[in-house]
């Protein structure tokens, strides 16, 4: 599976670990991600 990086704040979404903080399961594939899906604090959109 991939992992996504944002390039404004570093975060990485991982597809084998998903968020389990905001109730995204691991596997989650990222074009399954809801559309509402933010990033962590500060939750933005992810770009």
């Amino acid at each position: 599976m991939a992992k996504y990086r944002c390039k404004i704040c570093g975060y990485i979404y991982d597809e084998d670990a998903g968020d389990p903080e905001v109730g995204i399961p691991p596997g989650t594939r990222w074009e399954d991600l809801p559309e509402d899906f933010t990033l962590p604090p500060p939750r933005k959109p992810m770009v």
